[in-house]
This record gives structure tokens, sequence and C-alpha cells, in this order.
């Protein structure tokens, strides 16, 4: 989509926005529907890869499935948390890299793309920063008006980046 979609979808009080937690073992999405002020929930779920296979092939896998989910779904915006440092070098370069090919994804659809760090996200959630993932969770569910969540927290936290796009999407910088 480019920005005059986006601009649309503002006009209309309607955005819909790709959350994404991102992981090369487990990358969490959601879609989620921002109307005027209120939010719906289109669909959750995770990419995925195999711990035996290829990282290429693993790479390959999220940059198909994100593909798939921009293709189905349209998003107007897409949010993505940003890399938070882990102790594990080899973990978080591999999340790194499974971060540029989200990040690629959305360049190549055209769909513009934003980041946001686990404060940001949080803040915007809860009203807290330092929130921990039980009252991110709550939150979470009870802004979406769900009576469940994800199994996955990739899944939950997928959702809470999207939610913190949607309260931020005026005030956010492009990439």
């Amino acid at each position: 989509m480019n920005n005059n979609l986006e601009t649309e979808a503002k006009q209309k009080n309607k955005m819909r926005i790709l959350g994404i937690d991102p992981g090369f073992a487990i990358t969490g999405y959601s879609i989620i529907d921002y109307i005027g002020n209120k939010f719906k929930l289109i669909t959750s779920g995770a990419v995925l890869t195999e711990a035996g296979e290829s990282f290429p092939l693993r790479l390959l896998k999220l940059n198909n499935d994100l593909e798939n989910i921009i293709d189905t779904y349209k998003p107007d915006a897409i949010s993505v948390e940003e890399l938070f440092f882990n102790n594990n070098a080899k973990t978080a370069i591999n999340v790194a890299q499974a971060r540029g090919v989200i990040l690629v994804v959305g360049c190549r659809k055209n769909v513009p793309t934003y980041e946001y760090t686990p404060l940001q996200i949080k803040q915007s959630v809860v009203g807290y920063g330092r929130a921990d993932k039980i009252q991110v969770q709550k939150m979470v569910k009870m802004i979406l008006g769900v009576d469940k969540l994800p199994k996955l927290d990739d899944t939950t936290d997928s959702m809470a980046a999207a939610i913190c796009h949607a309260h931020s999407s005026k005030f956010s910088v492009k990439l």
C-alpha cells in the first residue's frame, strides 16, 4: 500500500494494522482494525519454523508467510517490535536477521512499516513502560474485547505492537 491509501484509511477513521513480534523460531502476528477509537481483532497466529531446518530456509518461510498474510489482509501499516537486547548474542543476531526479513517484506509490499521499543509498547498498552507480561496481557485482552488470548506470548505481543501503533500513528516516524 502507499501513503495515499494509509492517509485515505485514516481519513475514514479506519486503519488495518499488522502487528509483529519478531523471531526466527516463532514470529507472532496479528491483524487489528482500528476504527475511530475502537479495536477489532481480525486474526492472529504465529509463523513457526523448524529448528532442524537451515537458517536461510527458516528466513525464507518467514518471508513467504508474511507476504501471504499481507496479500490476504491488506494492512495499511505494519508495527514491529524493536529488538530487545538479549544476553545470548547468537539469538540476538538471528532475531535481528528475522527483523530484517520483516522490514524488507514491508518495503517490498509497499506497506508503511514502523518500529516500537518494548518500553513504548508497554507504555501505550498499559500506561507504564515497565509493566510485566501479565499486565500487558490483561490490557490487550480488555482493549481487544476478547475472552481469551492465544497460548503463545509472541502472538499476544504482536497484538500489543498493533495497539501501540494505533495509539501512536499520528506521531510515528516511518522507516
